[in-house]
């Protein structure tokens, strides 16, 4: 299971291990209050050479286990959710892609924004792809994943 904190990556880099991480007050998969460090998973995030460890915790009782994820963020993402968004705006608004992603990257991303489109929202929306990927995030899907 992941949980979603606020942190800023920049000092889980300098920090690494040492890090203070927030312990989650009770399981979120069957509400036991004790929870166990479970160590830290190594994670790749743009913009870092290497990987960051995050936090993970384990439920003694129901054996789950929780990892903690930064909210700026989509699950299984490397690029942070403004980076993507930006990067579809822009290619939007200007007819190219910026500089900093592989373009191979942002073409996914904005075809499986596409695809999401239309498979959960109307043709009205095809027009207006920034706000469909903001519907779709508050709606608490990932816009542009692979799955629909």
């Amino acid at each position: 299971m992941i949980l979603f904190v606020d942190v800023i990556l920049k000092k889980i880099f300098d920090m690494g291990k040492d890090f203070q991480w927030i312990r989650p007050e009770k399981c979120p998969c069957c509400g036991n209050w004790k929870i166990w460090g479970h160590g830290f998973a190594s994670t790749l995030f743009q913009g870092f050479d290497s990987p960051l460890l995050l936090k993970r915790y384990r439920c003694p009782a129901c054996r789950c286990i929780i990892k903690l994820r930064p909210s700026t963020h989509f699950s299984r993402f490397q690029s942070s959710k403004h980076t993507i968004r930006s990067a579809i705006m822009h290619r939007i608004n200007t007819g190219k892609w910026p500089s900093g992603s592989a373009k191979s990257l942002q073409r996914h991303w904005l075809c499986n924004l596409k695809r999401q489109v239309k498979a959960h929202l109307t043709e009205e929306w095809k027009n207006s792809l920034i706000a469909a990927f903001d519907y779709i995030v508050s709606l608490g899907r990932i816009p542009v994943s692979r799955s629909i």
